[in-house]
């Protein structure tokens, strides 16, 4: 691993209005090497997925810089961070975030038709085809079970090969067998792209596989650990 892909400083952050504003991260800085997969743990409530939309230009923090391969997305607008992510971020939701109404095909097709590039349908065939959905590429969200759900979510992040994917509580909707698979094809992933991956997690046995684990408590970052198990 060289260089840093993703660097943090000083990073503030409340949310909410008023009364109920909440310091959500508080002094927050961090480095994440490119090819380096990062696992963000802690009990709920500390940060983690807060941190990971920072990271990822869905949220601006109050104070402090967000680097993303050399540039500085604090100042960019809505506009320029949107064309950031849609060149450089993945992004996998605990939820999926299918769109009901089209197939699977579609909904991976979807990001690269926004971004206006060529081949999107080819594109989103060989990403199914990559996460094993080679055969259910007609097929609708609520014809799929959730762990093929999933996949299609991760064939979508994957297919604008972007150079960091971030994944926010992967199988949190998923049991035992089927997460499983969910993070072997994460990390098959990385190792085959080179991709940098940071994700959230309460899974012990998923974090261990991470180069290393950021522990947060109440928005502050309180240890980060080297991994025994890959």
């Amino acid at each position: 691993m060289t260089g840093k892909i993703i660097s943090l400083e000083d990073v503030d952050l409340s949310l909410g209005d008023g009364a109920a504003r909440v310091h959500v991260l508080q002094g927050i800085s961090l480095a994440v090497s490119t090819g380096e997969a990062v696992g963000l743990v802690g009990p709920s409530g500390s940060g983690k997925s807060t941190l990971l939309m920072v990271m990822a230009g869905l949220e601006r923090p109050d104070r402090g810089r967000v680097m993303l391969d050399g540039e500085d997305l604090t100042g960019l607008s809505e506009d320029a961070l949107a064309r950031v992510r849609g060149r450089r971020i993945g992004i996998v939701f605990q939820s999926f975030h299918l769109v009901p109404t089209m197939t699977a095909l579609e909904n991976v097709a979807l990001p690269l038709e926004l971004a206006g590039r060529s081949g999107a349908f080819a594109r989103a065939e060989t990403e199914l085809a990559g996460v094993g959905l080679g055969a259910r590429l007609h097929h609708y969200p609520a014809q799929l079970s959730g762990g093929e759900q999933q996949r299609v979510a991760i064939a979508r992040a994957l297919a604008p090969d972007p150079a960091i994917v971030v994944a926010d509580e992967p199988t949190g909707n998923l049991d035992e067998g089927t997460g499983g698979a969910v993070v072997d094809l994460l990390f098959r992933i990385k190792r085959e792209r080179g991709t940098t991956l940071v994700l959230v997690t309460h899974d012990a046995t998923l974090a261990e596989r991470c180069d290393r684990t950021v522990h947060l408590r109440a928005g502050r970052v309180v240890a980060a650990d080297t991994a025994a198990v890959r």
